[in-house]
Parts: C-alpha cells; structure tokens; sequence
C-alpha cells in the first residue's frame, strides 16, 4: 500500500470512521436486472439456445448490456459452437463427452 493512501485512511479513521468498505452511494439503483427479467431470459434461452443477446434485448425491451451481465453474470452462460451452454458441466456431462468422443474416434 502507497504512503498517501496510508495517510488518507489515517485521516478517516481519525475523523471516526470504523470500516474499510464503502459507502452509501446516491444514484439510480439498478431496475433492469432484476428476478423477473433474469427469468424470462433464461426461458428465452432454454426455449432457442441459438439466440443473440441483441434479440432477447429486443423481444424483452431491455438494454443489451443488461442483457449481456444477465446471459453471463447471473446465468453463468456461454456461447459455444453458435449456442448458450451452462459454463459449469456436471460430472454426468462430463461423462457423456468422454463417451461420444470415445465413439467418435473408433
């Protein structure tokens, strides 16, 4: 840690400050990612995996980087082989690929 920064938290610890974390911020609080849009996403998902973010901002009227944090942040997707995957395979999928490539090679 830099020499300022040591003297900033000295200052605000001495002005009574007792937590490291952040503050409070003012500003709009978020709306578009909410319950209700992470689900009807992920519905528009399993229903067409080959569907674009720009699509599904388009059919739920809602911004495409909100999209975008939904898709990859909070339903951990990835897009494979023009497709949304889980990001996170399962030992019974892991399982499957073996087999199927096992196959694929005789």
């Amino acid at each position: 840690m830099s020499r300022p920064r040591v003297y900033q938290y000295c200052t605000r610890f001495g002005e009574g400050r007792t937590s490291l974390n952040d503050g409070l911020k003012s500003g709009r609080p978020k709306t578009s990612t909410n319950e209700e849009n992470t689900t009807r996403v992920d519905e528009l998902i399993k229903c067409d995996r080959r569907i674009k973010i720009s699509e599904i901002a388009l059919k739920l009227e809602i911004p495409r980087s909100t999209v975008h944090e939904i898709v990859h942040d909070t339903l951990g997707h990835l897009k494979v082989s023009a497709r949304w995957v889980p990001k996170m395979l399962t030992e019974d999928h892991k399982f499957q690929r073996v087999e199927i490539s096992l196959r694929l090679l005789l």
